[in-house]
């Protein structure tokens, strides 16, 4: 996953090239939303100071995905009655790292592959456990990574409706289930796509796919959505828990050879500044966050323009942890 474009989406917006806009869109949401009142909120995101004893800083990177999160563990945290105050929005992950390092953020919702690539480029990342153990052995003695939750934000070769109907497949479908039709389908992505290990490369070595051809377009953006959407391609690169998914019914197919790596959802923290009840509170919310309910969670947000405070506490109240 070191290649690849979401092992770097949070450093570089996570390279989504439409990520700006929901942001931006996202930003108002935050104002009034994730930042609930002013008395829970920082005024600016980027002060070094240390928080004040006792209350928990709940930080997010500047994409929409990571401000629910940072709702949704916020405000599992409040129901415990810890004091908590958000650092919403703030900025790519060279920024997050430090002022977790100097303890002015005291978690972060991250994903454990992104996060040992950018630990350890060079880091092979075989399974959950493994990826874990060597992001945890490369961070900073004083942070830590607390449980990853099954929810994941990542590559995928995704295809539509149209194509799904065609060839009988279905979210249950492997890439391993192309093998015989990807001769018939065009493959849309990244120009990179094309020539990483954790593209077309990965995909004709590790599951013996050979497209009709390469179409290329944009890092799972606006072209390669519009593209799949209008069959100019069959299928194409889309992150995992991309919106879109959801309302064009687009099919993601099941990586059983994690040639895409790990990118569980994943809180970091400052050690110091966690009693044992708010890591299992954090803990908690991971035990019960899967992939499929954060594409729903996301398309609340992004597709119907619901505040994210608003679905991060009505999601915690579905699963009992109000």
């Amino acid at each position: 996953m070191t290649s690849n474009a979401h092992s770097s989406r949070s450093r570089s917006f996570r390279n989504h090239p439409g990520a700006a806009a929901v942001a931006l869109a996202a930003s108002a949401a935050l104002l009034a939303g994730c930042s609930s009142s002013s008395d829970d909120t920082a005024d600016d995101p980027l002060a070094g100071d240390k928080a004040a004893g006792g209350t928990v800083v709940v930080g997010s990177n500047n994409f929409a995905e990571s401000i629910l999160l940072a709702d949704i563990y916020g405000e599992a945290l409040k129901a415990k009655g810890i004091k908590v105050s958000y650092k919403p929005n703030i900025g790519s992950r060279e920024t997050t790292y430090g002022l977790l390092k100097n303890g002015s953020i005291t978690v972060l919702p991250e994903y454990n592959g992104s996060l040992l690539a950018y630990l350890d480029p060079k880091a092979e990342q075989k399974s959950l456990a493994t990826v874990n153990a060597a992001a945890s052995a490369k961070l900073d003695s004083k942070l830590t990574l607390l449980e990853s939750s099954p929810a994941e934000d990542k590559d995928s070769v995704t295809i539509n409706a149209e194509t799904a109907k065609k060839y009988n497949l279905t979210g249950e479908s492997t890439l391993a289930d192309l093998k015989d039709i990807a001769p018939e389908l065009i493959l849309g992505g990244s120009p990179e796509f094309q020539t990483r290990q954790q593209g077309m490369v990965g995909l004709e070595s590790v599951y013996g796919l050979k497209f009709k051809s390469f179409k290329a377009l944009d890092a799972g953006g606006p072209l390669t959505q519009a593209a799949l959407k209008k069959n100019t391609v069959q299928a194409a690169d889309i992150f995992t828990t991309d919106p879109t998914i959801t309302k064009e019914k687009f099919v993601v197919l099941q990586d059983p050879e994690n040639l895409f790596g790990f990118a569980n959802v994943t809180p970091l923290a400052y050690k110091s500044g966690l009693t044992q009840e708010a890591i299992d509170a954090l803990n908690a919310v991971s035990a019960k966050l899967d992939t499929k309910t954060l594409l729903d969670l996301d398309s609340q947000v992004q597709l119907e323009s619901k505040d994210p405070l608003d679905v991060a506490k009505e999601w915690l109240k579905s699963v009992g942890l109000d």
